[in-house]
């Protein structure tokens, strides 16, 4: 993970660094800044970027260096675990699109935050998933909003999903067998109505209308085999997500915490409910059956 972390730190430098190397600065307008100034505004950026260190391994082969420290090699007894647990899913129905997602942080057995937000809100209309590596997903789904953002200002309308999708795929396979650990579900509405993708590390991008993600999903796929409908009514649908999600907690050990549920409508992104699965336990009547 932090090789991960500094490779995408030192990719950042570079690029800024060829930002403002083909920086050309214009001349004085009303209210402007001089030329002169800007120079002097630039040089100074550059002195800051010159200032930054990340620590980087040295190799030239990042695939093979994290092979040596891993469970692919059994020739040493320094291993790292790449251990990690979570629950998400994600489905389409008639009233838009249902997310929903446990809190749990794991590294390996032990529980290291029982307070994780899974869901990153990319921006009004928009929703990302968190499942593998937290860093890895946080990051790049935040860099992902950025990049909306961006689209919106240059071309005057909203991204659609689909591009949305295909943009953090495309970013994340630029890194492929690098160390990143991502199963992130993007969904959102646009002209096409309501979308859903599954985009992961390895570059993987496909849109279905239902999926789940994690150590958890066995559970949750088997209450949404038998319970998801397109027809679904609003209220429906969200009881089916919180269902889903607190069984794979109860038989998953890596997930648990609160349960979240976000609904996707043509207005945008609501989050209707944030309920701990402990008064869940007891409200499906879980305490009653027997092993």
């Amino acid at each position: 993970l932090s090789l991960s972390l500094s490779l995408r730190f030192s990719t950042a430098k570079e690029t800024t660094k060829m930002a403002l190397a083909s920086y050309q600065p214009r001349a004085q307008s009303a209210g402007g800044v001089l030329p002169r100034e800007r120079s002097r505004h630039t040089d100074s950026c550059e002195e800051n970027i010159a200032r930054l260190e990340f620590p980087l391994p040295v190799t030239r082969d990042p695939v093979g260096f994290l092979r040596t420290y891993t469970d692919a090699n059994t020739s040493t007894d320094v291993k790292i675990h790449f251990a990690h647990g979570t629950t998400t899913l994600g489905f389409k129905f008639k009233g838009g699109v249902i997310i929903a997602v446990d809190s749990r942080a794991t590294a390996g057995s032990y529980i290291a935050s029982q307070t994780v937000k899974k869901v990153i809100e990319i921006n009004p209309y928009l929703l990302g998933t968190m499942a593998g590596g937290a860093a890895d997903c946080s990051f790049w789904e935040r860099w992902l909003a950025k990049e909306c953002r961006l689209y919106e200002l240059r071309n005057g309308e909203r991204i659609s999903v689909a591009a949305a999708s295909k943009v953090l795929g495309n970013v994340v396979y630029s890194y492929r067998r690098m160390g990143l650990s991502m199963g992130t579900m993007i969904c959102g509405w646009d002209k096409k109505g309501p979308g859903l993708f599954y985009v992961d590390s390895d570059g993987t991008r496909l849109a279905n209308n239902l999926f789940s993600v994690g150590s958890g999903s066995p559970y949750a796929y088997g209450v949404l085999d038998q319970g998801y409908s397109w027809d679904l009514s609003d209220d429906d649908a969200i009881e089916l997500g919180r269902r889903a999600i607190f069984h794979a907690t109860h038989r998953d050990a890596y997930s648990g915490g609160t349960v979240s549920v976000y609904h996707m409508k043509q207005t945008g992104w609501i989050k209707v409910s944030a309920t701990e699965v402990g008064p869940l336990f007891y409200e499906y009547g879980v305490h009653n059956t027997t092993e």
